[in-house]
């Protein structure tokens, strides 16, 4: 069995969910729910990264292990990095990243994400995708799509429809062409230290500035990503006051 860390960054302010690490879901708040869902993927540890005491309380009390992190950071991966140098994480250790909003996720999957990159030594970085069902999904910009190459590596990441079929939509947008390998990204990760403790001191790309996806810096300094591929779509995380009803419906029944 692979020895991995799970770590869930938790920030307190949210401009449409506020406070949203403490919300209830099905009676425990969200970042105690996530942390137990990541207890069961098999991981050595599970630490919250926190930007409030608020967190740091609610943690202990729910008995989840919990860091206080800066208020600063500009992306979760950030927050990671701060968690990998406080906890003094070997260079080799796998990191994997549990979102706090995402209370559904299958500790499976956690768990194959770190196999995967263990297995994989020529990659800092293993994620995961799904395939895309619906031509609605692929134009939408709120669904970050990903482009693999035949070793399962990502070649680019994007909020914009890709890969592009030149003929098929020429003709009509209204449905995917069979064949089409398109692929919804899955924002889950797996690092290894040594690359989190990094991170901070790589240069941002424009790209990354533009389109607000911060493992495009991963890509455009040529750290290999690879993918866990999926075989369907995973339970929706929580980003908006819809979101959170239809997660606390889902788990009363």
């Amino acid at each position: 069995m692979v020895n991995f860390i799970v770590i869930v960054p938790a920030r307190l302010g949210s401009t449409r969910l506020p406070r949203k690490p403490l919300l209830d879901i099905g009676g425990v708040p969200m970042v105690v729910r996530v942390a137990r869902q990541a207890r069961q993927s098999g991981a050595s540890r599970v630490v919250v990264a926190g930007d409030d005491p608020q967190i740091v309380e609610t943690c202990t009390q729910h008995d989840v292990e919990c860091i206080l992190t800066s208020t600063s950071h500009a992306t979760g991966t950030d927050r990671l990095a701060e968690a990998a140098a406080q906890l003094s994480l070997s260079p080799d250790a796998i990191v994997v990243n549990m979102q706090g909003d995402e209370p559904l996720l299958p500790p499976t999957v956690a768990r194959n994400v770190a196999l995967l990159l263990d297995a994989r030594t020529d990659c800092e970085i293993a994620t995961a995708a799904h395939p895309i069902g619906s031509a609605m999904d692929f134009f939408s910009p709120d669904v970050v799509k990903v482009v693999i190459d035949q070793h399962d590596c990502a070649i680019t990441f994007s909020r914009a429809p890709m890969p592009w079929s030149r003929d098929a939509f020429a003709a009509s947008r209204a449905a995917l062409p069979l064949g089409l390998p398109a692929w919804h990204h899955v924002g889950l990760y797996a690092y290894r230290a040594g690359f989190l403790l990094r991170f901070t001191g790589l240069a941002v790309p424009p790209i990354e500035s533009h389109e607000k996806l911060e493992q495009l810096r991963a890509i455009a300094h040529r750290i290999n990503i690879v993918v866990l591929k999926l075989d369907h779509a995973l339970p929706p995380g929580v980003d908006s006051p819809d979101d959170l009803q239809r997660v606390r419906a889902m788990i009363r029944d």
